[in-house]
């Protein structure tokens, strides 16, 4: 059977993962949400993250590599981005913002997904 992020790895190469992310980066007001080529980076950088995960590396502190799904992974892209050294700090704040909109929003994706079960 294929863990979480197995699967969510597989999405990556699917036309409908460029629209998630892209509707993702417009729900919550991304500085960068008009811009297609940065869309098209973070997917990249997303499925880059899901194979780390799909390897074994720990990307986020509350979820297991295994249970990384798409949406944590396009977070963690993110994040990563905005940690990076070079990047524009007039945009920082508002980068900040959609990834704690992000996560606020959807806290069922960074979580450990056993905890969801319903008994």
């Amino acid at each position: 059977m294929k863990t979480i992020a197995e699967k969510a790895f597989e999405l990556t190469s699917l036309f409908e993962a460029e629209v998630l992310v892209q509707l993702m980066l417009w729900k919550w007001n991304h500085p960068f949400a008009n811009d297609g080529e940065f869309a098209n980076a973070l997917l990249e950088d997303a499925a880059a993250a899901l194979r780390e995960a799909v390897d074994g590396k720990q990307l986020l502190e509350d979820l297991a590599p295994s249970d990384v799904n798409f949406i944590a992974a396009v977070w963690y892209a993110e994040r990563i981005a905005v940690e990076t050294p070079g990047a524009d700090p007039s945009t920082i704040d508002a980068r900040n913002a959609w990834l704690s909109a992000l996560r606020h929003a959807l806290p069922s994706c960074f979580c450990d997904p056993r905890d969801l079960d319903q008994p």
